[in-house]
């Protein structure tokens, strides 16, 4: 396989990697603006922008948007995260320039058509109404609130209703103006592709644009915080949060082994301490996610009113036990499942294409597979407990609790349990 990286001089980066053998290609644009990028009062902006990018451009309506990939057999869509916006398709080969016409046409050209907006505020409306009646997915958003509150990097992706309800033209054309610069832009394909087309097409469609700059970003601040909604459900979803590395920390890797073993499968100590031996939940798992200047080691479980207390306190138990007694065993096991994880990822165009325009967006170059491998080898049993030690000695946690909750534990004793 060939990876491939071009920058155009007004900023613009193309990487590609061609994988013999297949006869598709997963190609898209990924832009370095996000919901962390929005000023409070254009919280849930950059998401209303990705849903209005399938709504009508100069040359086609939001049919012929659908048509043009779909009558060829490919797949298109778009996602909004923290610090991303991503437009992108997948195609057979012979329609690689199509779908690079596409997605170019609606990140570039679209018209904002104000009734159009209209319908899209009321889908994005009924999108806000549905995650909030889907408590494990809502819980996330509150947890994230919880340990950066006031800040950028704490605010929902989606935004409050009453943001988007008031959003206008103006607002969606003044971010597009403020971050879709070409030098905010990353072309990342992968697949049956040809680099030197793609940069020719790229060339002549993107080659005109002037660059925007460095975007806004407010610097994250971990704080930690409770939040708790009373609701009557049948379980309590909790997730509780310590502060993690960052994408660029020397602990990264470490933090994603020690995560995995924490919570990352069955074999993991939470699942087996808390689900298997106890029989307190169906549903519990860690994970670690990191951002571009900080990060959040998290857990979730869903459980009884009546079996909360014992639940979180256990999980602290299992985070403190995790500094003085993690395996060599388990170390190598998370090892294994995350190489596994990438490996078998990694077989698919669109997980590449992804890959290489996130590590573009953070380190300016794709490193080989290989070194990756040998970042995950590298890491052993001393490290992870060591991290896991630091974890639980000086981050404060954040708490998001979402049920009946009336007689959950409160943050300070969770707290208290960790220090003791």
């Amino acid at each position: 396989m060939k990876t491939e990286l071009t920058t155009l001089t007004n900023g613009l980066r193309i990487v590609t990697e061609t994988m013999p053998g297949l006869a598709s290609a997963s190609l898209g644009i990924w832009i370095t603006a996000g919901g962390r990028h929005e000023r409070p009062e254009q919280n849930g902006v950059a998401h209303f922008l990705e849903h209005m990018a399938f709504k009508g451009t100069k040359r086609r309506c939001a049919l012929q948007i659908a048509e043009a990939i779909e009558d060829v057999g490919g797949y298109i869509n778009a996602y909004t995260s923290r610090e991303m916006t991503a437009y992108y398709a997948r195609v057979l080969e012979a329609d690689v320039a199509l779908a690079l016409d596409v997605i170019s046409d609606i990140v570039l050209n679209p018209v904002f058509d104000p009734k159009e907006i209209e319908v899209e505020r009321h889908v994005i409306l009924q999108e806000i109404g549905q995650a909030l009646d889907t408590p494990d997915d809502i819980i996330f958003d509150w947890l994230q609130e919880a340990a950066f509150p006031d800040q950028a990097l704490g605010r929902t992706i989606l935004g409050p209703a009453e943001r988007v309800t008031a959003f206008n033209r103006e607002d969606l054309t003044g971010f597009v103006g403020e971050h879709y610069g070409p030098d905010q832009m990353i072309l990342s394909a992968a697949g049956a592709v040809d680099h030197d087309a793609i940069v020719k097409e790229a060339e002549r469609v993107f080659g005109s644009l002037r660059a925007v700059g460095s975007p806004f970003l407010q610097p994250a601040a971990w704080q930690g915080s409770e939040r708790r909604e009373v609701k009557d459900l049948e379980q309590v979803h909790v997730s509780m949060g310590c502060q993690g590395p960052s994408i660029r920390d020397p602990e990264f890797y470490t933090s994603q082994v020690y995560a995995t073993a924490l919570g990352g499968g069955m074999s993991s100590r939470l699942f087996q301490k808390i689900r298997e031996e106890r029989g307190l939940c169906y549903s519990i798992y860690a994970q670690a996610g990191s951002y571009d200047d900080t990060g959040m080691i998290t857990v979730y479980a869903g459980t009884s009113a009546e079996e909360i207390g014992e639940l979180c306190e256990l999980t602290m138990d299992e985070l403190k036990r995790a500094a003085s007694d993690m395996t060599e065993a388990e170390v190598a096991r998370a090892k294994a499942q995350m190489k596994a994880g990438l490996l078998m990822g990694l077989e698919s165009p669109s997980a590449r294409a992804e890959r290489m325009a996130r590590y573009i967006a953070v380190w300016g170059r794709v490193p080989e597979t290989a070194e990756t491998v040998a970042e995950i080898d590298a890491i052993n049993r001393r490290l992870v407990s060591d991290f896991a030690g630091k974890l639980t000695e000086t981050t404060a946690t954040a708490l998001a609790l979402y049920g009946p909750v009336a007689d959950a534990p409160h943050l300070d004793a969770l707290r208290q349990r960790l220090a003791a």
